[in-house]
């Protein structure tokens, strides 16, 4: 979306500045192709992006007695069959969530994931509850599942879940989502009093080069629109919104 605004912007500016119509037409040619080639793609995803621990880098002392485990919705889509599925990086969130989640039964006694994502997509259920049977193939148990079905934005995450967190119960809470989501999510639940443990899912990159390529489009509409989010949030707290 951010990125046909930006395209409809330049055809705007094609259509009123008549004496600049080449000039604004070999602008919007370069700029697309910068980043349908990765080169300006890159760097916004650096700029999107936190470098925080893997599951994998977790010490074990990172599970507390009580260790709460949340996975922020990444998407669903239809398969070929018609199903409802997660989307690619969801899948991956699960699959590091369910890790998280043995390495914690291994020494903690209380140990939930929270799966927190509603349906802005609009489809036939929500992303927490099309998350579930996933979850539930990765071996976790449904009695340590909790789900949170509402929230459309990464805002709403923080703030729904931080109402069914119980005050003061878990020792430890753990967030796992994609690399460019993570810090925009860590303001939002720091918004909320929780200080939670991140852990990077997936980390998207560009791929340079001179043909343009359908990822690396993609993945600057990403960029853009974190960091659009991240501006949005200071803006809102400067003015009192949040």
């Amino acid at each position: 979306m951010i990125l046909f605004i930006l395209l409809v912007l330049f055809f705007a500016a094609f259509l009123l500045i008549r004496r600049a119509r080449l000039a604004v037409a070999l602008t919007a040619l370069a700029v697309f192709w910068l980043i349908a080639a990765g080169w300006l793609t890159a760097p916004l995803l650096a700029s999107a992006q936190t470098v925080v621990a893997s599951g994998k880098d977790l010490p074990p002392s990172a599970f507390a007695a009580r260790t709460a485990i949340v996975v922020l919705g990444g998407g669903t889509e239809y398969a070929k069959n018609g199903t409802l599925i997660p989307k690619r990086d969801a899948t991956v969130r699960i699959a590091v969530s369910a890790d998280l989640y043995a390495r914690c039964k291994r020494t903690a006694t209380v140990c939930d994931v929270i799966v927190s994502g509603g349906n802005p997509q609009h489809h036939d259920a929500a992303e927490a509850d099309t998350y579930l049977p996933w979850l539930l193939r990765e071996h976790v148990p449904r009695e340590d599942i909790i789900l949170e079905n509402r929230s459309l934005t990464t805002y709403q995450n923080a703030r729904n879940v931080a109402a069914i967190l119980p005050h003061g119960y878990y020792e430890s809470l753990i967030l796992v989502t994609s690399a460019y989501q993570m810090p925009r999510a860590l303001l939002d639940f720091r918004r909320f009093g929780m200080t939670p443990l991140p852990v990077v899912s997936d980390t998207r990159h560009a791929r340079r080069g001179v043909l343009p390529r359908y990822e690396n489009l993609i993945g600057a509409e990403i960029a853009l629109h974190e960091l659009i989010g991240l501006a949005q949030f200071y803006v809102y707290r400067a003015t009192g919104w949040f």
